[in-house]
């Protein structure tokens, strides 16, 4: 277990870069960020922050996804699964980085610390726009994803996030704090592989309360299309 944590500064220039003419030249599709962090971690809340910051802007799809490794240490996450640190040890084996929190990937391309507000925005404007249209669209209680033709093998994952929580953190090293955090990965439905051709695709149903995501990715994990549906608010 390893940790990575910078302070958090220059928040702004990044939202000012997502902003401007490079959000136009991500028109195909938007920036996936997915933090791997916990509660835990006294390095990841200025991670949470940034995240939660950069979820505003509807050209970025984020999840953050709770890691179990820290769990041992003081404090359980009650958002923490292994899942999550299965997804990113995939992330480090396939881009030859080590495992350590916060820790943010881009694209599915690019694993840098999650609080460092320069290397984000570094990342954000160097890797390739996904470039597969992916939709989600409801029809009463009914969930659909639709998704074009990425002409390569792919794979689909739903993740249903939770847009915003306040934890109190008893123990562990943020013992006393409260901490908010945001787009938290509560649960995820693989979606299946196939050759890449365009389908549509059935999705459990939107649970109250929570938001859902839908990726599709590459064999080397690369994003190549993603969709964000916001929770229903009635």
């Amino acid at each position: 277990m390893q940790r990575r944590g910078l302070m958090l500064a220059g928040t702004g220039m990044l939202a000012g870069a997502l902003a401007g003419g490079r959000r136009d030249a991500r028109a195909a599709g938007p920036v996936v960020l997915e933090l791997f962090t916990s509660q835990g971690c006294s390095s990841c809340p200025p991670a949470d922050r940034l995240l939660g910051e950069l979820a505003r802007d509807p050209a970025v799809v984020a999840l953050a996804w709770h890691v179990d490794y820290w769990n041992g240490l003081g404090w359980h996450d009650p958002f923490s699964s292994k899942l999550a640190t299965e997804r990113q040890r995939a992330y480090a084996g396939q881009l030859g980085e080590e495992v350590y929190t916060p820790a943010m990937v881009i694209g599915g391309a690019r694993i840098v610390v999650g609080s460092d507000p320069g290397a984000v925005r570094g990342a954000i404007l160097t890797t390739p726009a996904p470039a597969v249209p992916v939709a989600i669209a409801t029809d009463g209680d009914a969930l659909a994803a639709e998704i074009g033709g990425a002409g390569r093998p792919v794979t689909a994952l739903a993740a249903f996030y939770e847009p915003e929580h306040l934890t109190d953190v008893a123990r562990g090293e943020n013992g006393g704090r409260q901490l908010r955090e945001y787009r938290i990965v509560r649960a995820a439905v693989p979606l299946g592989a196939w050759d890449g051709a365009g389908r549509r695709l059935t999705l459990p149903p939107l649970p109250p309360g929570l938001g859902a995501t839908v990726l599709v990715q590459g064999a080397d994990l690369r994003v190549l299309g993603a969709a964000n549906l916001p929770p229903r608010t009635s």
